[in-house]
């Protein structure tokens, strides 16, 4: 375990938390190209970011992360960064698909998300458990 840890300046952490987001009136619209997209606008926005989506799987409504993070940042920053930038992404490719479900609401994701952190889990246990959503 002490080597999965990660260093900044004088500090040493540890924190993953698993992320749930469903989408706006629980619409089953995750699967194809769109599916594909937004997991590709996930990791863009991370990649970006101080945090790291470990894995990420989605089930026709909802998405499941696993999400490494240091301490500076606070899981609401990371859920409001992931959820604000994906719709506006999202809207921008699929406009007219999007219309068709949430009519002039600009809208993607529901206001709540579910999030737990795995502290002494075993990573592989959850990563397991994402992957075999969907």
């Amino acid at each position: 375990m002490k080597e999965n840890y990660n260093h900044e300046n004088r500090h040493k952490y540890y924190l993953k938390c698993h992320l749930i987001f469903c989408i706006k009136y629980r619409r089953k619209i995750l699967k194809g190209e769109f599916d594909d997209n937004i997991k590709a606008i996930f990791q863009s926005i991370a990649d970006n970011s101080d945090f790291d989506i470990d894995i990420m799987e989605t089930d026709k409504d909802h998405i499941h992360f696993l999400i490494s993070y240091p301490p500076k940042l606070s899981v609401t920053s990371i859920v409001r960064k992931l959820k604000q930038e994906s719709t506006v992404f999202s809207w921008r490719l699929y406009d007219s698909m999007l219309r068709k479900y949430f009519w002039k609401e600009k809208t993607l994701w529901s206001d709540g998300y579910f999030v737990c952190s795995i502290g002494e889990a075993n990573p592989n246990t959850v990563i397991e458990y994402i992957r075999n959503q969907g």
